[in-house]
């Protein structure tokens, strides 16, 4: 009954603790794919960058609309895909690399969007907006981040052949296809729709947490590409069901919960992990060979 009481009845009494585990299942199926691809192509600080770029539009929204789940959604995904086509026209027309100029406006818009929440709104509706509440995700906000997850899955199996070949040799997709830059753009629009789906359950600041914790995990036990998606996405929901169950049986925030859990998965890879972990680094099995 105890363990009932722990690990079941949560799920079965309260409709929110539903809601957000469905929620938790369709951000890891968004978010694990498309955090796999930002580990190959070596993105991931640039996914962090644009997590933070999203804040001033959907803080804006927030000035407009008040707690609007399409107008935040909005406002953020706009605003991440300026940032992110901002940074790459710089980098195109000046010295600067793509990553240095990324990062130049994401804390540019970082600033800007905590200016503009402080000046307007409370230290709550800060909280809300750099943290988010999954537990206060309601039927419209499940309805967006599956949409979300399915135009994702949809994407990235019409790009996936040229995606994956841009990961390991982007000058042959480049002289075969030529389209090097429309698969580079897609591919950042999914992650700005996805950063916008995390974004209204674990806030703009852990919004990248579920997608970028289990792809770096998942690389310590997968090599190819499918499995990697796969066991990222096994990773990032089992991370937000072990954080949910941890916040209700401890009344810890749920947000911060589910981020500590994935981190765990991706410490106890870095330890344990059956390829390039620490474990088969310094302590390999002995091999006997028969003479």
């Amino acid at each position: 009954m105890m363990l009932y009481a722990a690990l079941i009845e949560p799920f079965v009494e309260y409709g929110f603790m539903r809601r957000a585990l469905v929620a938790c299942f369709a951000l890891a199926l968004g978010a694990g794919p498309v955090g796999t691809f930002l580990v190959l192509r070596r993105m991931s600080l640039m996914g962090d960058a644009m997590g933070h770029a999203i804040l001033p539009g959907a803080a804006i929204a927030f000035l407009v609309a008040g707690l609007s789940l399409w107008a935040m959604s909005l406002g953020g995904f706009v605003a991440g895909l300026t940032v992110a086509l901002l940074a790459g026209i710089v980098s195109r027309v000046t010295a600067l690399r793509e990553d240095a100029s990324l990062a130049g406006f994401y804390l540019i818009s970082l600033a800007l969007g905590v200016l503009i929440v402080s000046m307007r709104g409370s230290s709550v509706d800060l909280l809300h907006v750099l943290f988010g509440t999954i537990l206060s995700v309601d039927d419209g906000a499940l309805l967006l981040v599956a949409a979300i997850a399915s135009v994702t899955l949809v994407t990235l199996a019409l790009i996936y052949r040229p995606l994956v070949i841009e990961c390991f040799d982007p000058a042959f997709l480049r002289a075969t296809t030529g389209g090097g830059t429309l698969w580079h753009f897609i591919f950042l629009t999914l992650v700005v729709l996805n950063l916008v789906a995390g974004f209204q359950a674990l806030g703009t600041l852990m919004a990248l947490g579920l997608m970028m914790l289990p792809a770096a995990a998942a690389r310590f036990w997968a090599g190819a590409v499918w499995s990697l998606a796969a066991l990222s996405v096994a990773m990032a929901f089992t991370s937000g069901l072990i954080g949910l169950l941890i916040s209700y049986n401890f009344s810890l925030p749920s947000g911060p919960s589910i981020i500590l859990t994935a981190g765990a998965f991706y410490v106890g890879s870095i330890l344990f992990g059956t390829r390039d972990s620490l474990r088969t680094r310094y302590f390999p099995r002995a091999h006997f060979h028969e003479d």
